[in-house]
């Protein structure tokens, strides 16, 4: 199961910054960004996880989805196209297992999980 989503643009990160509340200057000013070190700014860590809850709630109602865990391995930087995906890894008394993986286009991944679900995909 995958979900590609558009390139992160700084609209993207802005728009997540208002409806999450979080407007960490590190995602949506240059200067700050510039001035920490990056070369411009990233998304937001958890707009991620927000995608890969998305795939989630495209396969199942939310209502089935028992755990949803995520480590963040990396950024995604301006301009980078996330692709979510779920990888079923096991079925048992009577829920579902389930990778989770956010790439982008150059192979890099930015975030890994693990999700259970309650009954079959």
């Amino acid at each position: 199961m995958r979900l590609e989503l558009p390139a992160i643009s700084r609209t993207t990160l802005a728009l997540y910054a208002g409806a999450s509340g979080d407007h960490n200057p590190m995602h949506i000013d240059l200067d700050v960004a510039r001035g920490a070190g990056a070369p411009d700014v990233f998304a937001h860590g958890m707009l991620s996880m927000a995608y890969l809850g998305r795939l989630l709630t495209g396969l199942v109602p939310q209502e089935r989805i028992r755990s949803y865990a995520v480590r963040f391995t990396a950024i995604t930087p301006l301009y980078g196209r996330p692709v979510c995906e779920a990888t079923v890894t096991g079925a048992e008394d009577g829920l579902t297992h389930l990778d989770l993986t956010v790439t982008l286009a150059d192979g890099a991944l930015t975030l890994k999980g693990q999700a259970i679900i309650e009954g079959a995909l």
